[in-house]
């Protein structure tokens, strides 16, 4: 580039853009047992639930569903987050994961709608409940989910999509542990009230653990800075660096719920090695900030020349 204002997009200068591919080889075993063992408890608990006549069965079979499309759609934005860029989308499908963990949220809070409302109405019109086979039930989904959650552990903190998986099976563990406890509680002092009870009990635990999936899924769509990334940091080290004289137009998003994009302006009077500065910069900001996927522009400053219109912070 013989230009100085030009846009110097580090991809093509030793970009060290170091894209995650071990989801869909790590998890994709993890969502097909996952989805297969929740599907059948799925049929075991409702149908049981009909039988002992249990609105907290009931209940958690329909969250129990909620989850196998929620592990079906995680599943799928996995695969499409790795789908090659086209000349329409130029960043590929990445973005799938986020709307994916997205609509897992919404989608756990209409679930949690309706089992309240079921719950409240059970209050006014209790039923009798057999407390055995919802115990028995209850316990098989203890197992089923715990084991679901362990698939899901080990990328619980790197990415947001496996982390709402996680979280649905780990809350369905302790969902299950209170069905069983309540079936105990009815078979000894025979208050029936105690079964719609843990149904409200299930819609708050699905409701705490789902918000912060609600926020940080909602955050990214709206390119929010992503959670971890200290975007003074990043700024303190782009002016830090020699012959910088200052930063602007700086922005940093999520690509997706493993990838994260920056872009910004440096301006750069003097001469210096572009490729070799671009490297050492892209390099850094992975090192350093988790940033894969960097693109900057070098301006040298000479306002007779050019004025960058994006310079002001609040221009976008």
């Amino acid at each position: 580039m013989t230009d100085t204002h030009s846009h110097s997009h580090s991809h093509s200068h030793g970009h060290s853009h170091a894209h995650s591919h071990s989801g869909p080889r790590d998890y994709n075993k993890a969502f097909a047992v996952g989805v297969v063992l929740n599907l059948a408890f799925v049929a075991i608990e409702a149908t049981y639930g009909f039988v002992a006549n249990s609105l907290a069965l009931i209940a958690d079979a329909g969250h129990n569903l909620s989850d196998v499309v929620g592990l079906a759609l995680a599943w799928a934005a996995v695969w499409l987050s790795r789908k090659k860029p086209t000349l329409r989308y130029t960043y590929g499908l990445r973005r799938s994961s986020i709307l994916s963990a997205l609509f897992n949220s919404v989608l756990l809070l209409v679930v949690v709608g309706g089992i309240t409302w079921e719950a409240v109405r059970r209050f006014w019109t209790p039923a009798e409940v057999q407390t055995g086979t919802m115990m028995t039930v209850a316990f098989i989904g203890i197992l089923i989910n715990s084991a679901t959650a362990l698939l899901f552990a080990s990328g619980r903190k790197a990415d947001l999509n496996i982390r709402g998986a996680y979280l649905h099976m780990a809350a369905d563990a302790l969902v299950s542990v209170g069905v069983v406890l309540a079936g105990l509680i009815i078979q000894t002092t025979h208050l029936l009230w105690i079964d719609p009870m843990v149904s409200i009990v299930i819609s708050l635990v699905i409701t705490v653990g789902t918000w912060g999936l609600l926020k940080d899924s909602l955050n990214l769509a709206m390119d929010a800075v992503p959670v971890g990334v200290d975007i003074a940091g990043v700024k303190d080290y782009l002016a830090s660096i020699a012959g910088v004289d200052e930063v602007h137009d700086l922005h940093i998003w999520a690509m997706s719920t493993t990838e994260t994009a920056l872009t910004v302006h440096l301006v750069m009077p003097g001469n210096f090695h572009r490729d070799e500065f671009l490297a050492k910069v892209s390099q850094d900001l992975k090192a350093r900030f988790q940033i894969d996927h960097p693109t900057i522009q070098i301006e040298a400053g000479d306002l007779t020349s050019f004025q960058c219109t994006l310079k002001p912070d609040d221009v976008v």
